[in-house]
């Protein structure tokens, strides 16, 4: 067991777990940050994906001792107050049907918009490919990143 100290939504927090803990289950079991979903475990489906140094990354697959002196986004911290311009448009849109996966697919195109202020379809269909939706909401997950482009302006 050893302790780290993570930049957590510009937040310098102190977890102790052993170094091969993923960072998922350091968010959601000691820091009791929920909004990061479990979904399949092996970096596949999308639902745990957070911001490395702003880069979507799935959190099922980073050792929380392969953190230091990186900052770490979570969907708690992508806005307070819901106003970020995807969630604004995630709302707008009415994207969720069960809801699962959406922190997942907030984060990715939170960050493809953060490196892209204006993507091409093809753009936005490449960066999301990784983000799979049980419900099938994809349409309205495209409509919202465009909502947002939007919202941006």
């Amino acid at each position: 067991m050893g302790t780290y100290t993570l930049n957590i939504n510009n937040q310098s927090l102190k977890v102790e777990a052993e170094a091969d803990t993923p960072l998922l289950w350091v968010l959601r079991d000691e820091l009791d940050m929920k909004g990061t979903k479990f979904g399949c475990g092996k970096a596949l489906c999308g639902a745990c994906t957070v911001h490395l140094n702003g880069n979507p990354v799935r959190s099922c697959s980073i050792p929380v001792s392969a953190l230091q002196n990186m900052k770490i986004t979570t969907i708690e911290g992508l806005s307070i107050d819901g106003s970020h311009p995807v969630q604004r448009a995630w709302m707008e849109i009415d994207v969720p049907q069960c809801g699962y996966c959406q922190a997942g697919q907030i984060m990715s195109a939170a960050a493809l918009l953060n490196g892209n202020k204006n993507p091409t379809e093809a753009e936005i269909e490449t960066a999301m490919s990784g983000n799979i939706c049980r419900c099938g909401t994809y349409p309205r997950i495209k409509q919202a990143i465009e909502k947002a482009i939007e919202l941006s302006k």
